[in-house]
């Protein structure tokens, strides 16, 4: 009998694979696949093209500006909602795929909103050097689009994605998927030192805000926690406007979010 290297057995390994509750999805209000022509599909197909243009420069780190971090100022402005929206609208571009990460790893729903099970992934790669991110990347049944999960909780959370193993990882990510967007849907800048963390390691920053709730000095304390991060842009939820001043602007059912 021929003998079967262990690379080619690890080669012939299917992906791990998780399958995104795309029905659910629909019925709180999100972006899926086949809602290719509704309003909430142009509103992402606006607000995406300006942090792909971003993505695809040559004339800044290039292997950071494909990163892009979504965080708020505070709880409950949408953050996640808008992470999901755009890593969908962002796996419909004809040469780009998509990893979101969850990164909320204080208080991490990401994978709940998905209607997938949590897993291991970011803290436990970044705490185990044994382990490699093509181990804990899920393929989606949306096609260019994996998750990354949040991973098992520690205490020791910003010290891990302040240390050099979260350099390595981004290394890893820019060099071995050079044709991927990565979002990470981050913890809220003002609440937590995870956010902040994880802005001056990114390429690119969108702050989700609530119109009409969230108080200016909260944004404005949010900015400054982000300057580290080149590249710093606002989005509006629930604007009356889609060209509200601070940003873009777009809304969403009030169910899940």
């Amino acid at each position: 009998m021929k003998a079967i290297s262990a690379v080619n057995v690890m080669d012939a390994l299917p992906a791990p694979a998780a399958e995104i509750d795309l029905a659910r999805l629909e019925r709180t209000g999100h972006l899926v696949p086949a809602q290719t022509r509704s309003v909430l599909a142009e509103e992402f197909r606006y607000m995406k093209r300006s942090l792909l243009r971003n993505a695809r420069r040559g004339d800044a780190p290039a292997s950071r500006l494909p990163m892009i971090m979504v965080t708020s100022a505070l709880p409950g402005e949408g953050k996640t909602f808008f992470s999901i929206n755009l890593a969908m609208s962002m796996a419909a571009e004809i040469d780009t795929s998509v990893l979101l990460v969850d990164a909320d790893v204080v208080r991490p729903d990401l994978m709940r909103r998905l209607g997938v099970d949590a897993r291991r992934g970011l803290l436990d790669l970044l705490g185990d050097p044994a382990l490699d991110i093509g181990d804990l990347m899920l393929e989606t049944n949306v096609p260019k689009l994996s998750i990354l999960p949040a991973g098992t909780s520690t205490d020791i959370a910003t010290e891990l994605l302040a240390s050099d193993a979260m350099e390595r990882l981004l290394a890893t990510l820019a060099a071995r998927y050079p044709d991927h967007v990565v979002i990470f849907d981050a913890p809220p800048l003002l609440v937590t030192n995870e956010a902040r963390v994880l802005a001056s390691r990114v390429g690119q920053v969108v702050l989700v805000v609530m119109a009409s709730r969230t108080p200016r000095s909260a944004v404005a304390q949010a900015f400054a926690a982000a300057e580290s991060c080149p590249i710093v842009m606002s989005v509006l939820n629930k604007a009356a406007e889609p060209t509200a001043p601070l940003g873009y602007g777009y809304g969403y059912p009030a169910a899940d979010h």
